[in-house]
């Protein structure tokens, strides 16, 4: 594969990428990415999104770390309080291996590494001092506005928050960091402050934040808003049919965001096509081969909210299927992970 080649498909399905000339710089060496995730609450289909881009960073031989951020979700929240960190982890590891199989990639290949691992150390830890020494409070509440929750008097826990995950890029040796977009604040500040503490400047490339189902953004709390990694095809169907998809309406529609982020990915590297099917009487089944002809002929009214919920109900179905399986034979991961929800 060459570089081009590879660029591509690094920067495809990403909202932003900073930038993507250093990026094909990277691509003359062996570059390494990585990802954080703090075990927070149960892993859903958004999670799914940026999981599956994965696959494209191995696919063009980038070498990926996924930290489990157990540090940071103690840091930033009390829903991840200790006694639970250790059940979360084991079932957020769990999680991303299943996903990243369902979606192509490779999950032996992957690095985890979780937060307690390293972020305790001596050497660690003064560097986070010195940058806290260095940053101002405007500016950590700046970088963390999207990500931690935010009041008139925040805790410093989530302040310390966005210093530690600019120290993870030094710390894991990564060139590139992969994040959704509202992770942009801290990378930018991990910019701006690596090279003074002995790191260098990463590559950010952001995923985009899904819209829920329910019209307007995804929400952890509101269960019919997205598709959890544990549903059953009953429950995805019921979930997509009744979901926010106007007619011929782009904008805020999760079910279109699905198949685009989701499912077209995963179609193209089966090199099979997206089939809806309909009834002779309404025009027989169309078939795309790829997500802008399909948006095209959906905005064009020529594809009916219906027939499109129905075929991407199906489809994200059989993505979501192996890793139901595969969590559903292991209850135990659950019921530890989520006693107050699976006990």
């Amino acid at each position: 594969m060459n570089t081009a080649d590879r660029l591509d498909l690094l920067t495809r399905y990403t909202e932003e990428v900073v930038t993507e000339d250093e990026l094909e710089e990277l691509l003359d060496g062996e570059p390494t990415a990585y990802i954080g995730y703090a075990p927070t609450g149960e892993m859903h289909i958004g999670h799914f999104t940026t999981i599956r881009k994965l696959a494209d960073f191995q696919r063009a031989g980038v070498d990926v770390t996924v930290l489990i951020a157990d540090l940071h979700a103690h840091l930033d929240s009390e829903k991840s309080p200790w006694d639970l960190l250790d059940a979360r982890s084991e079932y957020y590891e769990a999680s991303i291996r299943a996903m990243l199989d369902s979606a192509g990639g490779d999950p032996e290949s992957i690095d985890f590494v979780r937060g307690q691992e390293f972020q305790l150390d001596e050497e660690y830890t003064l560097e986070m001092y010195r940058m806290a020494a260095e940053t101002t409070l405007s500016r950590a509440q700046r970088a963390a506005s999207e990500v931690v929750r935010q009041s008139d008097s925040p805790a410093l826990g989530g302040l310390i928050y966005p210093l530690m995950q600019s120290l993870d890029v030094k710390a894991l040796d990564a060139d590139i960091a992969y994040g959704g977009i509202d992770q942009r604040g801290i990378y930018m500040l991990g910019r701006e402050i690596l090279p003074d503490h002995g790191g260098e400047s990463p590559v950010c490339l952001f995923a985009p934040l899904l819209s829920g189902l329910s019209g307007g953004k995804m929400s952890a709390s509101e269960a019919g808003s997205k598709i959890n990694l544990t549903d059953d095809p009953e429950q995805v169907d019921e979930k997509i049919n009744g979901a926010y998809c106007p007619q011929g309406e782009v904008e805020d529609n999760g079910v279109l965001e699905y198949v685009r982020f989701l499912i077209f990915p995963i179609l193209e590297e089966r090199e099979a096509d997206f089939v809806v099917e309909r009834p002779e009487e309404y025009g027989g089944d169309l078939v795309f081969e790829d997500y802008d002809d399909l948006e095209a002929t959906y905005v064009d009214g020529e594809l009916h909210p219906q027939d499109l919920k129905n075929a991407a109900a199906g489809y994200i179905d059989e993505a979501i299927a192996p890793i139901r399986e595969r969590l559903t034979d292991q209850p135990e991961l659950l019921a530890d992970a989520y006693p107050e929800h699976y006990e």
